[in-house]
C-alpha cells in the first residue's frame, strides 16, 4: 500500500511537470529568470511542493521570502512592502492582497485566487482532543482550555476580533489566549506553550507531532482565499505571470487539495 501511494504520488508529480512544460512551451525556454516571491503561511504547504516542479519544468529559479498576511511584525508582508522590499509575486490572504492593491503595492487587475482555506485546531499528541464539531462544543473548549494560541495573521485576527466576541467568551479567554508572531502556531503547541492552537488547516497539518482535531464548525468558519498578485515594479513580470498561472492550474489541484486547501477553481 505504501509503495502504491508513493508510486501514485510520483506519477502525479511527473504528470504535473509534463503538463507545465506543455503549457509554458518555448516562451520560457528562451531565457531563465529569477522570480522573487513573498508568500504567507496559508499557501506554503502547497507552494513548497509545487515550486520545485515549476523550476524543473521551466528552468527558472524562484527565490522565496515569507511573512504573515497582515499585521506589523517586521517580517509580515505589509511591513516588507512598506519598507520597499522588491518582489515579483505576492501571495497572501485575499483581503490583505486587496489592501496592497489599494495602496499601489500590487498591480490592479493582477489578482488570481489560488486556493480556499479554513481555520482548524490542533493539540499535542497524547493529550485529549476536545470536541469542536459544534458551536457549543467549540465554546466549551475555549472556556475549558488553560492556554490558547492563535495566529497573528488573518485567521487569528478573525478569532480575536470577531469569533470570541460572537461566542461570548472574549472576556473569559483574553488572559489565556496568545497571539503568535513570526512562527506557526503548531510550533508553540508542540513545545507545550499552549494547550490548543488555531490556524489555517494547511499550516497545522505539517506538524506530525500534533493531533489535528478538526476545522471550526461551518456556522462560524471563516473561508479565506489565498491569492497571488503581480507586485508593482516587478522585474520579471512575464515569468511571474507564468508562475501564477501554474500555481492556479488544474494540474496543480491535487497537490493543493492534499495540503488541506480547496483549489480555487472548485471552491464555491
Amino acid at each position: 500500500m505504501t509503495l502504491h501511494r508513493t508510486f501514485t504520488g510520483l506519477s502525479r508529480r511527473l504528470a504535473l511537470v509534463t503538463a507545465l512544460g506543455l503549457a509554458l512551451g518555448a516562451s520560457l525556454a528562451a531565457s531563465a529568470a529569477e522570480i522573487r516571491v513573498v508568500t504567507s503561511g496559508g499557501f506554503s504547504a502547497a507552494y513548497d511542493q509545487l515550486i520545485p516542479l515549476y523550476e524543473q519544468a521551466s528552468g527558472h529559479k524562484v527565490v522565496t521570502e515569507r511573512g504573515a498576511s497582515i499585521g506589523n511584525a517586521p517580517d509580515s508582508i505589509p511591513s516588507r512592502m512598506a519598507r520597499g522590499e522588491q518582489f515579483d509575486i505576492v501571495i497572501l490572504a485575499d483581503s490583505g492582497l486587496d489592501g496592497l492593491i489599494q495602496q499601489g503595492k500590487v498591480q490592479a487587475g493582477s489578482r488570481v485566487d489560488l486556493a480556499r482555506s479554513m481555520i482548524g485546531m490542533s493539540v499535542r499528541k497524547g493529550t485529549p482532543k476536545p470536541d469542536i464539531s459544534t458551536v457549543d462544543g467549540l465554546k466549551q473548549t475555549l472556556l475549558n482550555a488553560k492556554s490558547i494560541a492563535y495566529s497573528a495573521s488573518a485567521s487569528g485576527t478573525y478569532l480575536s476580533t470577531e469569533l470570541f466576541q460572537r461566542l461570548g467568551v472574549a472576556e473569559q479567554v483574553k488572559d489565556k489566549a496568545k497571539k503568535i508572531y513570526s512562527e506557526r502556531v503548531g510550533a508553540v503547541v508542540q513545545r507545550g506553550e499552549a494547550e490548543i492552537g488555531f490556524q489555517q488547516v494547511s499550516e497545522l497539518l505539517p506538524f506530525k507531532e500534533l493531533d489535528y482535531v478538526g476545522a471550526l464548525p461551518d456556522e462560524v468558519q471563516q473561508r479565506v482565499f489565498f491569492s497571488a498578485g503581480l507586485a508593482t515594479g516587478a522585474k520579471e513580470p512575464e515569468a511571474a505571470r507564468h508562475l501564477i498561472r501554474y500555481l492556479a492550474a488544474p494540474a496543480a489541484a491535487g497537490i493543493v487539495r492534499s495540503t488541506g486547501m480547496e483549489p480555487a477553481a472548485t471552491a464555491k
